[in-house]
């Protein structure tokens, strides 16, 4: 039975250390090197979900991107307003609601100008507080 228990913890060592080396080795395969995610906006990361970012991203080529962190924004009614109203805007090319983590990304066209007041009075016409705007590409 000792013998049993031993070779158990054992084979649970060893298959919980080749998962972290696999982990390791599929980390190093994939480079994050030049994705918009670890840009710093203003001396700030940006708080993102990454694989998120990177598909908002991955079809947007050229265009300027709002990340704006909003308060308050907790069911899917909040996130159809806002995707409503910032879909009546023709420079902006992409939204996403993203409830999880507080952050609507927003796409606009290379030759727009982002005016974060707008972004703000359109978080606050559906009930919600913008606490933070950073924009990539401007």
């Amino acid at each position: 039975m000792k013998t049993t228990l031993i070779l158990g913890a054992t084979l649970i060592f060893l298959a919980s250390t080749s998962q972290a080396q696999h982990h390791h080795n599929m980390h190093d395969m994939h480079s994050h090197e030049g994705h918009m995610h670890e840009q710093m906006v203003d001396g700030k990361a940006l708080e993102v979900d990454v694989e998120r970012f990177d598909n908002f991203v991955s079809d947007i080529p050229g265009d300027k991107i709002a990340v704006v962190s909003v308060q308050g924004m907790v069911c899917d009614f909040c996130a159809r307003g806002i995707e409503k109203s910032f879909g009546k805007n023709n420079q902006i090319s992409k939204i996403d609601v993203d409830l999880a983590s507080g952050k609507v990304l927003l796409g606009f066209q290379s030759d727009a100008e982002i005016d974060q007041a707008y972004i703000e009075k359109q978080i606050l016409n559906n009930g919600l507080n913008t606490t933070a705007i950073q924009v990539l590409g401007d």
